[in-house]
C-alpha cells in the first residue's frame, strides 16, 4: 500500500469514528427527548381525563341546578309579588 493510500484509509477511518460517535450522541438526545414527551403526554392524558370527569359532573348535576334555580326564581317572584301587594 502506498502512501496515499494509507492516508485516505487514516482520513477515512477518522471520518467514520466522527460520524459514529456523532450517530451515538444523537441517539442518546432523542432517546432523551422521547422520555420527556412521553412524561408530557401522560400529564396531558390525565388533565384530559379530569377535564372529562368534570364535563360529566356538570352533565349530570345540570338538570337537578335547573330545577333548583327554577324552583328558587319561582319562590323569590312569588315574594316580591307578595310584598308589592301589601
Amino acid at each position: 500500500m502506498g502512501n496515499a493510500e494509507q492516508i485516505l484509509v487514516i482520513v477515512l477511518a477518522a471520518t467514520l469514528a466522527l460520524f459514529l460517535l456523532l450517530a451515538v450522541v444523537a441517539t442518546v438526545k432523542i432517546i432523551q427527548i422521547l422520555n420527556r414527551l412521553k412524561i408530557i403526554v401522560e400529564k396531558a392524558e390525565k388533565l384530559a381525563n379530569t377535564a372529562e370527569t368534570v364535563g360529566e359532573f356538570f352533565k349530570y348535576t345540570a338538570g337537578p341546578a335547573a330545577l333548583g334555580k327554577l324552583v328558587s326564581n319561582v319562590t323569590e317572584a312569588f315574594r316580591n309579588h307578595k310584598h308589592k301587594k301589601d
